[in-house]
């Protein structure tokens, strides 16, 4: 195992100086730049189970799983064989083919969606509902809340007005006013809010769209009851509730969010968006829901989306593979680990003395660095940002790569044996103890 020794990060250190030069921030994709905890990236060369392992020989537990998908953990046999056979067929047709016929299909079993849509990001995904949802009902507001991220859209790069129920305000340079002016943008797990935005735009909301369990301010789960709310108020105001599972979708369970608390509470979405584990590593992703809702979209109906990429056959054999490998032993196993890891975070911060709250949504965890509850993006904002920094440098020093921002989620794999748990248990105490310096 890989606490790092002679060989440092030089050929990382070499990669990010050339990267800085010809891509803005050294990274494609801004998480990865590590500017929330200070360093240099680690470049990976090769992963394989729970290992990565980088371009300096260093070998590091994976607790990104790049950033969900990895379920199996990475170069999983059964998705490896599917993804060679598939690409010695050919990589791109620009035509129909049976892979992604039993994908859809497979979406369709897991989950309450009637009809699906392929396409290659979650962005994408959720894009493409919103403009699907505005045609269906003919309205314009988009509600959204504060800390949920639903991709790159312009229209949901949206940050809260000086009101719970004002219009937003761009959250980005880029995004023009225009673009965000019908998205309201609202308190996580406040039915108040709610409430008010629907009755000050009455007839004018066209859906509002939620992360089913919210990751993307780290893990902050729906109030008991929250998301059947959301469904049964949408559906009196003839709104379309939109559940956005990219992050969720087939990794707290074999369908996801709605399968560990809709299929119990009685809630079901209009819209829903998948991603990440439904790709297996590679560029997939789907929108669908209601029946008629999706007849709408083009060719059957008015609502144009396309993609070049989208059903592309090496991905939906990689994804298909993943689901069919996804068995209940799988989920009790990442469940299982992540009870154990949880454990071992809480009792190495309690024994530093370290403020901390451990929120969880099936196998998915964060760690906030606060003695305060957590329900919402004001509350998980007020994590100890420069702790979780020094925490973060000390894991990654003896061999574990956590998220390099306080405002992530963990994620764990089938792959993550005893000898990997041990790896990050043995690296918590002294983790801890770095985040304790912080605060003194």
């Amino acid at each position: 195992m890989g606490a790092i020794g002679d060989n440092g990060w030089v050929r990382s250190e070499e990669l990010f100086a050339r990267a800085q030069k010809v891509t803005p921030g050294g990274v494609n994709s801004p998480v990865r730049a590590f500017n929330a905890v200070g360093g240099t990236p680690r470049f990976i060369a090769s992963a394989r189970g729970p290992w990565l392992t980088d371009v300096d020989g260093n070998e590091y537990v994976d607790l990104i799983c790049s950033w969900g998908p990895m379920l199996l953990g990475h170069a999983h046999p059964a998705v490896v064989e599917a993804v060679q056979q598939a690409a010695a067929r050919g990589s791109s047709y620009g035509t129909p083919t049976e892979g992604e016929v039993a994908l859809v299909e497979e979406l369709v079993a897991r989950t309450p969606v009637e009809r699906a849509r392929l396409v290659t990001s979650g962005t994408e995904a959720t894009m493409s509902a919103i403009r699907l949802a505005r045609g269906f009902t003919g309205r314009d507001i988009v509600i959204k809340f504060a800390g949920c991220y639903h991709g790159h859209v312009d229209a949901l790069l949206a940050s809260a007005g000086s009101g719970l129920t004002t219009l937003a305000i761009p959250g980005t340079p880029g995004v023009p006013a225009s673009s965000t002016e019908l998205t309201l943008v609202l308190p996580y797990n406040d039915r108040d809010a709610v409430t008010a935005a629907f009755a000050e735009y009455a007839g004018r909301v066209a859906c509002l769209i939620t992360e089913a369990a919210p990751g993307n301010m780290g893990v902050v789960p729906p109030a008991p009851g929250f998301n059947k709310f959301l469904a049964e108020t949408c559906r009196a105001n003839g709104a379309l509730f939109v559940s956005d599972e990219v992050m969720t979708g087939f990794r707290v369970s074999r369908s996801g969010q709605w399968g560990t608390d809709g299929a119990t509470e009685g809630w079901t979405p209009d819209l829903m968006t998948f991603g990440k584990v439904m790709g297996g590593g590679f560029p997939a992703a789907a929108f669908g829901g209601r029946a008629d809702v999706m007849h709408q979209l083009a060719p059957e109906g008015p609502v144009y989306q396309a993609g070049t990429l989208a059903g592309n056959p090496v991905a939906t054999a990689a994804g298909l593979a993943t689901l069919q490998n996804a068995t209940d032993d799988v989920y009790a196993h990442i469940a299982s680990v992540a009870d154990t890891l949880r454990d071992g975070v809480a009792e190495a911060l309690t024994a530093a003395g370290v403020a901390h709250v451990i929120q969880s949504t099936g196998s998915m965890f964060s760690v906030f660095l606060t003695d305060r509850p957590v329900t919402d993006f004001e509350g998980a904002q007020r994590t100890d940002v420069p702790a979780y920094a020094a925490f973060f440098h000390s894991m990654l020093d003896q061999g574990v790569h956590l998220p390099p921002s306080a405002f992530e989620t963990w994620f764990v794999s089938a792959s993550h044996d005893d000898r990997a748990v041990q790896a990050v248990l043995d690296a918590l105490p002294a983790a801890a103890e770095a985040a304790a310096e912080v605060q003194q």
